[in-house]
């Protein structure tokens, strides 16, 4: 495609977790992940990341970082239980509404909000972007969330209309499937379950180059890397598989870049492809 794409990398404030979030090899303690009767000394600041795709063919937000309500009322807005795993931190300016009304975009102009999953520091923010024209998440990730899980925090998207996109055939991936956007292979969200239950990775791709977003699926550089799986998962052989594929696309020589939700190395700016 002769036309650019731009892809803004967005901090939305942090979450501080404990250690073994990333990286569970840190713990033998199987729920060190959760926090629960750890020291705060085992905690970590880590970024929250959102993306925003301008692509010729529409804006896309990919994820949404956390909910302004998490300023005055973070234990109510995220329930008590969550509140204990993950800490959230959003300094003024930094919700995902907030940095696009400096990019001079409003949220009913977003085509697309699409969720890698629906951990609370990537859905909490749902709210202020519900007047997009489409929120989707995987059917996988959406059967997920109906079933009810202690991750996931309903209130986060009562009363807004969450579509579910299935995932077909795809060349790419650890598993072959994928859900191309808008059909020319230039946006695709990759199955790398493991994680969660639908997971998904996003690849930008234009002129011959791509970037991946991986939301979860590793949390820097080390977890593709060396295989370091995350505490939060629901199949360890299957984050291993998403893993080892992330690595694999990471070492061509057409890869910008592999950008995770809370890698430190990750700052604002702007890709061009």
């Amino acid at each position: 495609m002769k036309e650019k794409i731009k892809i803004n990398i967005l901090n939305c404030g942090e979450v501080g977790v404990d250690l073994a979030v990333p990286f569970r090899d840190v713990s033998k303690n199987p729920i060190a992940y959760t926090g629960i009767g750890r020291s705060k000394k085992l905690r970590v600041w880590l970024p929250v990341t959102s993306y925003l795709i301008e692509h010729p063919k529409g804006n896309i937000l990919i994820d949404t970082g956390w909910h302004t309500d998490v300023r005055s009322k973070p234990i109510k807005h995220l329930s008590p239980l969550l509140y204990i795993a993950s800490k959230p931190k959003l300094p003024n300016g930094k919700a995902v509404n907030e940095q696009l009304e400096k990019l001079n975009i409003q949220t009913k102009d977003l085509d697309y909000v699409f969720l890698t999953h629906m951990d609370c520091d990537h859905a909490s923010g749902l709210e202020l972007v519900k007047d997009a024209k489409r929120i989707m998440i995987s059917k996988e990730e959406l059967e997920a969330i109906i079933k009810g899980n202690v991750r996931y925090s309903k209130r986060f998207w009562s009363g807004i209309n969450i579509e579910g996109f299935t995932m077909e055939y795809s060349e790419y991936g650890p598993f072959n499937r994928g859900y191309d956007v808008f059909g020319d292979g230039t946006v695709v969200l990759i199955d790398t379950k493991g994680h969660t239950e639908g997971n998904v990775v996003v690849m930008v791709k234009n002129n011959n180059k791509f970037i991946l977003i991986t939301g979860d699926c590793g949390y820097a550089k080390d977890s593709w890397e060396n295989l370091r799986i995350p505490g939060p998962l629901v199949n360890k052989e299957d984050m291993i598989t998403s893993l080892k594929w992330i690595r694999n696309m990471a070492n061509k020589k057409e890869c910008m870049g592999v950008f995770a939700t809370h890698d430190l190395k990750v700052k604002e700016g702007i890709i061009v492809l």
